[in-house]
Formats: structure tokens, C-alpha cells, sequence
């Protein structure tokens, strides 16, 4: 198995452009797997459950040179666990989200990383900001000065054609440079986390800076 995930680390990191940044997602993924993704070259870890990120922490603290990325549903209760456990957080998905994040990185003397989690289009099984709420709140995500902004993430609705993924990244990117744009302090839109295993070709050719992927590394696994 670990020559597997070797080789397919191999793979993908070849066919990634330099700018590109592998998010490796280990969701039920064994400490072990992940020792051979670090050994193989990735550095960047994503969990989406914060108990299962917590235990996995603990089995690899000697591998200190990790980052660690929370891209799951990200519920307020929650949300200083994530903070003492993650460097970045791609999942803020709403204003009331991002205000409790920057109250308790000010109490904890963190600036986390975060994106801010867009829905291009409509889809009810997904959270994150409309494109119209996200720009009529700005001007208040702008006051949170312990979060470092850094982008905006996406996920495209199942079951589109790949003409209509590529539309929803293409205008993602789009958002993002508009955004830029407006000068605000504490926002930047340097970051685009969009694409996984099966589209992520996609999102890099509409401008992704950071790809999630999980599959295609670790192969299937019981979500």
C-alpha cells in the first residue's frame, strides 16, 4: 500500500503547476497513511472532524512541519477546538461563523488562515455565502482583524457537466479578483481552495491555488 500511495502522490504532484498547493484529505485515513503522504513530500493535511483531527495530531506531533487544514461543516461549538488544532480553516461559511472565530482567535492569541466558503450557485445541500450576501458583508468580515483572509473556497453542486464545473470555478476566481479589487485591510483574495479528486484538473485550469484531495491519494474509503 505504500508504494501505491507514493506513486500516486508522485503522479499528481507532477501533473500540478508549481503555484498549486496539495491538500492531502485524510478523513478515515490511518496515522500510518499519512506518514507515507509526509514522506512522500506532502505537508498539507486536511480533516473535516475535529475529534478524528485531534487523536491523529496526537499520534503524529513528531512530524512538526505539518500544516493543518479544517475544511469540514464547521459548527460555533466547535470553533475554538479548531482553532487550537488548525492552522488553516477553508469552511467559513457565514458572517456569524467568522465573527465567533475572530472573538476567540483574539481570547487565544491565534491568527488563523481561513477562506470563506461561496456558493456560485444555488445548493441546498451545501452551506456557504450566496455571492450577494458575501459582498453586502465585506465591509463587516473586514472588522475581523484576528482572521487572515486569505480567499475564498468553493465546491460545485453534484452532478453538473464539466463545462458547467469549469463555469463554477472560472466565475469563483472571477469573485475573488473583483474582490481583491476593493482594497479592503484585513481581506485578501491571494487563495482559491477549489477542486477534489474528480474535477480538481478543472479548478486548476480556472485558477485554483489550493486542490483537496483525498481519493485519488488514499483511494476510497466509507464517507
Amino acid at each position: 500500500m505504500s508504494s501505491s500511495i507514493r506513486t500516486r502522490i508522485a503522479q499528481v504532484l507532477t501533473s500540478l503547476p508549481p503555484q498549486v498547493r496539495l491538500i492531502a484529505v485524510t478523513k478515515q485515513v490511518s496515522s500510518d497513511a499519512i506518514k507515507e503522504a509526509y514522506e512522500a513530500g506532502v505537508r498539507d493535511f486536511a480533516e473535516s472532524r475535529i475529534q478524528e483531527a485531534a487523536s491523529k495530531q496526537v499520534e503524529l506531533q513528531d512530524l512538526s512541519d505539518i500544516t493543518w487544514h479544517f475544511i469540514g461543516n464547521l459548527q460555533s461549538n466547535k470553533a475554538k477546538k479548531a482553532l487550537e488544532l488548525f492552522q488553516w480553516i477553508h469552511s467559513v461559511d457565514d458572517l456569524k461563523l467568522a465573527q465567533r472565530l475572530n472573538q476567540l482567535a483574539e481570547e487565544l492569541s491565534v491568527k488563523p488562515k481561513v477562506c470563506l466558503q461561496v456558493k456560485i450557485l444555488p445548493d441546498p445541500s451545501k452551506s456557504g455565502w450566496t455571492v450577494t450576501q458575501l459582498l453586502t458583508d465585506l465591509s463587516t468580515l473586514n472588522l475581523c482583524k484576528n482572521l487572515q483572509i486569505q480567499g475564498l473556497m468553493t465546491i460545485p453542486p453534484l452532478g453538473l457537466k464539466e463545462s458547467e464545473i469549469l463555469d463554477v470555478f472560472s466565475r469563483t476566481t472571477q469573485l475573488a479578483q473583483e474582490i481583491q479589487e476593493q482594497n479592503y485591510e484585513h481581506i485578501q483574495m491571494h487563495e482559491l481552495s477549489m477542486g477534489m479528486s474528480g474535477d480538481y484538473h478543472l479548478a486548476v485550469k480556472a485558477g485554483a491555488t489550493m486542490v483537496r484531495l483525498g481519493t485519488i491519494l488514499f483511494g476510497g474509503r466509507n464517507i
